[in-house]
């Protein structure tokens, strides 16, 4: 259902300007940013992360394409990452565009990212997921991944 094939130079500028805003969004909503320093923070976050964009090693970035019409319909992006002794992937970013959201395109490219995981000699995906996105949560959970940490936090 859905084929993953390397982000152009064109489709990088057009997701890092997007997904930055998208990301400071999201870090607001949380309630781990402010709206005023959001977006730096989201710019300096994409920087320090990708400061060679789609030739920084150990990090592999795709656009999501339905097999059959070739559309694009969505992007992710993950690293290779080592902690704690282990080395496993990273995804730092699934984004479906909103048209193709709610049609099993979520699944079929975390179903389709695993590929490249063994390419890459990994035998694990982790990610992170903010609190109040349910859906992604309820994806994730779908396709057999677990809660590893859980942060919690109370408004006062």
């Amino acid at each position: 259902m859905v084929k993953l094939e390397s982000m152009s130079d064109d489709e990088f500028g057009q997701w890092r300007d997007s997904h930055s805003k998208d990301y400071a969004e999201e870090k607001i909503k949380s309630g781990a940013w402010s709206v005023e320093e959001a977006p730096r923070l989201a710019d300096e976050e994409y920087t320090r992360l990708l400061p060679q964009g789609l030739q920084t090693a150990d990090n592999f970035l795709y656009t999501a394409l339905d097999e059959a019409t070739g559309e694009k319909v969505g992007h992710i992006w993950f690293t290779k990452m080592t902690y704690g002794g282990q080395t496993f992937a990273f995804v730092y970013d699934l984004i479906i565009f909103e048209e193709y959201r709610r049609k099993g395109y979520g699944e079929a490219t975390m179903l389709a990212l695993e590929e490249k995981v063994k390419e890459q000699g990994l035998d694990s995906i982790a990610l992170h997921v903010f609190g109040h996105n349910h859906a992604a949560k309820a994806l994730y959970e779908k396709i057999g991944y677990e809660i590893t940490d859980l942060n919690m936090m109370k408004k006062l």
